[in-house]
């Protein structure tokens, strides 16, 4: 009996060997007294523990991979045992060893060069290997890793949804006589020595042969095995979400370390790919929505984008300082695509392959698997693919045909593999510095099909910076199809770029030189413009002023406010705010910000799409506050290079200072008229040899009379003492220039400068009229319609009372 307990285990007949051992242990309590027999008891005591530690051996294995027929053969022996509970434990506690002895061995194996010799390795933890994680070993250690996860996912759940019913009896009956295989439970593999033999005719066969028990659904053994296999899937449906979570947690280990954030693009974009499509898998194992993995994986995108933002925020920088603001070729301007902004470039992440295997019911962004881990198929889809992470390790992480649903990024108008040009755009990591363009490297290559995006003459408009920045959006815009889960923030990104080019176009072409003028012009910006420039001074005020500190580290900051609050290198003051540019610079700067603002309008649509409908109002607050006010800064650039190119800041004061107490009026103008219509004859060819287009010209002309008008008034408001007679001399003033202006330029003068006559005349309404007549007027200043009150009061006699309320009264209006 004994030598014939050996041979059951050793051919791994486990449930015959325990169907033995009551017989054997009922001879030894029949003949306890003898001393022989009391030695075999303690023989029998160890035999038994060899046997289970043999039989746990066997249970590994089934949990490292799973087999139909090992695991019918640990079961039937645990239910003959009657310990199926222990055993479904033990199995569980065997997975838990298995996710966090794997997940060490393939970090072991991996740095092997890096961390040096087996002693020094193996005194490592888990966490200290996943530190010293190069970036160049980063995607295969976690190519390695998900592999292994998901292999013992696919045992997991194999075991957990095993039904015998779906063995029939005709497959049970073959099972049973296949005596080759060194498993099976007939007695015919115990037929090698004569003491089993003899065992084996003395036994009944429905004893022995416990297949040949279970030809009928309705055997006593068949039961047994059932009932056994259903307690083993309840007590692993229970349990999954152990194995889920501490796997994740070992992944969120490894996803902390410091090469992650350091990667390119590409390469991060496919591990993104990877993760996703292991949080799919492990939603359908699990069947709950993994909350806490999915905000660990944002997590990690959210530091990803805060370094890459970075970088792109010094690259547009660097190539603002050393913009020359002149118009480039056509064909340089050929050389970017804008398909992700206008919505036909990297795809959305949807099931787009038609090759692919991958269970299409769970690529639905951030869809939850609800099922039960067994209804509606659930994770058995994910089994008929294999292992999706073991094709990508067999061809060196290539793209796998099963797993490259997430980013098939085929562009719309055309049949070009995944990753191709458009995708290369990613990798732009650095920038030319002499087209001064981000670049892979130094090519003049056109792309086809490109032209549909640009219209209106927008290839004449462009400089080096509005190329470099669409070309940057245009990739932030793909990445927000790509990484779903973080693209508002993407979009904030993109936000934030257009608002530091907005504002330096504005620091550089919008300001005003005003030493000229002891005192300075009312400012003349629009209530938009001014709200874009708070916004953008808001959001990004560490980028656009000098730092005199050192910045933060990016673990300091909130995930919410990434973006906005990012950490900075101190920066001086660019040298181009106090550069006074030529006027075609001046003009190309205001054409290329409204060239971007138009590229942007036409991309709208495509970025609400992209966007959920709880973030519509981030989209439309970007468009509101910034692209709409485009042309109010355009107008602001084109109105400050009038003031600029006329030279007549100084003239407000000229005016003020003329003779205006004259007694009699004669025929004669003041000087000031003659003064400034040779300053605008000089404006005039300026604006002629400026090398600027006929449409330019005539608006420059417009603004520059509109800026005369505005220094005329300011001029007016400041006079301080003036006569009936003197305030007649302003309107012949007026005369004069408005003839004279007229034989300067061929449109129509008069009409812009009603605003000084309506100024001129309002010296003769009544006292009681001036709090209404300002309130009607909202183009003149309150300095202005103050000084002009003052000087009727002082002129006219009034009341100091009436002086002061009437005072009052338009400041409080103002």
């Amino acid at each position: 009996m004994q030598m014939e307990l050996e041979t059951f285990v050793e051919k791994e007949n486990y449930f015959q060997a325990f169907q033995l051992l009551p017989e054997y242990l009922q001879i030894l309590e029949n003949y306890s007294g003898l001393s022989a027999v009391q030695e075999m008891g303690r023989g029998i005591e160890a035999w038994l523990a060899r046997t289970i530690r043999k039989l746990d051996n066997h249970l590994l294995g089934v949990c490292q991979t799973f087999s139909e027929e090992s695991y019918l053969t640990v079961i039937d022996a645990f239910a003959l045992m009657g310990d199926i509970g222990g055993m479904a434990e033990k199995m569980q506690s065997f997975f838990l060893q298995e996710v966090l002895s794997r997940t060490h061995i393939v970090l072991k194996e991996m740095l092997e060069e890096e961390v040096g010799n087996n002693t020094q390795r193996n005194r490592f933890t888990y966490s200290d290997l996943c530190v010293q994680v190069p970036e160049s070993k980063l995607r295969p250690c976690l190519l390695k890793t998900l592999e292994s996860i998901f292999s013992l996912m696919r045992s997991y759940y194999a075991i957990m949804s095993f039904c015998p019913e779906a063995k029939n009896n005709t497959s049970q009956s073959a099972s049973g006589t296949s005596a080759d295989t060194g498993r099976s439970h007939s007695s015919a593999v115990v037929n090698q020595d004569d003491v089993a033999a003899t065992k084996s005719d003395r036994m009944p066969s429905s004893v022995s042969n416990p297949d040949a028990s279970t030809s009928g659904t309705d055997a006593p053994f068949y039961q047994l095995r059932k009932d056994a296999t259903k307690l083993v899937a309840y007590t692993f449906e229970r349990g999954r979400r152990n194995l889920w979570q501490l796997a994740t947690s070992r992944l969120s280990v490894l996803l902390a370390c410091s090469a992650v954030s350091s990667t390119s693009i590409y390469q991060f974009l496919k591990n993104y790919e990877d993760l996703t499509i292991f949080i799919l898998a492990g939603e359908a194992f699990c069947g709950f929505e993994a909350s806490e993995f999915r905000q660990k994986l944002k997590t990690v995108c959210l530091n990803y984008i805060v370094t890459f933002h970075r970088q792109n925020i010094y690259a547009l920088k660097m190539v603002l300082e050393k913009e020359s603001w002149t118009i480039m070729s056509a064909e340089a301007s050929q050389i970017i695509s804008l398909a992700g902004l206008t919505g036909d470039g990297a795809a959305l992440i949807s099931p787009t392959s038609g090759s692919s295997t991958l269970p299409k019911d769970y690529f639905r962004g951030n869809s939850i698997a609800t099922n039960t881990g067994r209804q509606n198929n659930g994770f058995a889809s994910w089994l008929n693919i294999g292992n999706p992470f073991s094709f990508k390790l067999e061809n060196g992480s290539a793209d796998s045909p099963k797993g490259n649903v997430l980013f098939n990024s085929s562009v719309g108008n055309g049949n070009n593999s995944p990753f191709d040009e458009e995708n290369e755009d990613l990798l732009a990591d650095f920038i030319d510095e002499d087209s001064q363009l981000p670049s892979r490297t130094l090519k003049t290559k056109i792309v086809k099909g490109n032209t549909s995006h640009w219209k209106d003459g927008d290839i004449s408009s462009q400089t080096g910076s509005s190329l470099s920045l669409l070309r940057m959006m245009d990739k932030y815009a793909r990445l927000m199809q790509k990484l779903e889960m973080v693209n508002v923030e993407l979009f904030k990104g993109m936000f934030q770029l257009f608002g530091i080019f907005y504002h330096h176009i504005y620091e550089t072409f919008g300001y005003q030189d005003r030493s000229q003028s002891g005192k300075p012009l009312p400012d003349s910006q629009s209530f938009r413009l001014k709200a874009a420039l708070s916004k953008i001074t808001q959001d990004s005020d560490q980028w656009i002023k000098p730092q005199n500190s050192l910045y933060p580290s990016s673990s300091s900051l909130s995930i919410g406010s990434t973006i906005a609050q990012m950490d900075v290198m101190p920066t001086a003051p660019p040298s181009s705010m106090f550069t006074s540019y030529g006027l075609k610079e001046r003009c190309a700067a205001a054409e290329t910000v409204s060239l971007v603002a138009r590229v942007l309008n036409r991309s709208r649509a495509h970025l609400h799409s992209v966007l959920s409908q709880n973030n519509t109002s981030v989209v439309e607050e970007f468009f509101g506050t910034l692209v709409d006010t485009v042309p109010d800064l355009a107008e602001h650039i084109h109105r400050t290079s009038a003031r600029m190119l006329l030279h007549i800041n100084g003239y407000p004061d000229k005016i003020a200072n003329a003779k205006w107490e004259v007694k009699e009026l004669g025929t004669d103008h003041n000087g000031y008229v003659d003064l400034l219509l040779g300053e605008f004859k000089h404006y005039k060819t300026r604006l002629d040899h400026g090398g600027i287009s006929k449409e330019l010209q005539h608006l420059l002309l417009d603004y520059g009379i509109e800026s005369i008008a505005e220094v005329l008034v300011e001029g007016l408001s400041r006079v301080k003492r003036c006569t009936d007679e003197g305030r007649a001399l302003m309107s012949l003033d007026l005369q004069v220039l408005i003839n004279g202006l007229q034989h300067i330029v061929s449109s129509n003068v008069k009409p812009r400068l009603q605003i000084v006559e309506t100024f001129v005349k309002a010296y003769y309404l009544p006292e009681t009229e001036y709090v209404h007549w300002a309130r009607s007027h909202p183009e003149y200043s309150k300095s202005q319609v103050v000084g002009l009150v003052n000087l009727v009061a002082t002129m006219k006699g009034w009341k100091r009372k009436t002086r002061l309320e009437t005072i009052e009264k338009i400041e409080a209006a103002a």
